[in-house]
């Protein structure tokens, strides 16, 4: 792995790639086909930014680095966002056929799904970065051009979810911040066991 500082996360001291200061919460102004849709793709980029904030200034060596008794680092934890919101975008376009049946995953399924916790070999943080980015850039793209929120598809099987439950876009696209949020607390933790920076406070 490179030791290259990714230096497009953040422009200057201070200041993240959005151009939002540290410390400061990312700006609401968003434009939307109406407030609800604005509120949620607002709420969105606002986990994205605190996500990605955690990797300012990292080397990929760091970005792969456990500082804790978990697995997770802060590139896996973005690389794991990055499938996850790619797969729900996907789910909230054409349906259940984007998520697999979780009942039936095999031996290579889930060593896959770990995979998606860590950088391989040959992977990079601006690699991971740049790839958040397009997903980013299609779900808000989706968003805003999606008529009706309260569109639902059923859910694929799976031992967490309730037998021949739905999830409207609303919902999902909910369940995408909540996760997303998530795991930027995972990374804030974990990039301040390795060297004290913090995303705020």
């Amino acid at each position: 792995m490179s030791t290259e500082t990714v230096e497009t996360v953040e422009n200057v001291e201070g200041t993240g790639a959005d151009g939002t200061a540290e410390g400061q919460y990312p700006d609401a102004t968003v434009e939307g086909p109406t407030p609800e849709h604005a509120d949620l793709i607002a709420q969105l980029r606002a986990a994205r930014h605190f996500l990605r904030f955690t990797a300012r200034g990292l080397t990929d060596e760091q970005a792969a680095r456990r500082t804790t008794v978990s697995e997770l680092t802060v590139g896996g934890l973005i690389k794991h966002v990055t499938s996850m919101e790619r797969a729900w975008a996907a789910f909230i376009a054409v349906g259940t056929s984007a998520l697999p049946d979780f009942t039936a995953m095999a031996e290579a399924d889930f060593q896959a799904r770990a995979d998606e916790f860590r950088l391989l070999p040959g992977e990079t943080l601006l690699g991971v970065l740049t790839a958040y980015e397009a997903v980013a850039r299609g779900t808000d793209e989706l968003l805003a051009g999606l008529a009706d929120l309260g569109v639902s598809h059923p859910l694929p099987a799976a031992p967490w979810f309730t037998p021949g439950a739905s999830w409207s876009a609303r919902r999902t696209v909910m369940h995408i911040i909540a996760e997303t949020a998530q795991h930027a607390g995972h990374a804030d933790i974990i990039r301040e066991s390795l060297d004290g920076q913090k995303s705020m406070g």
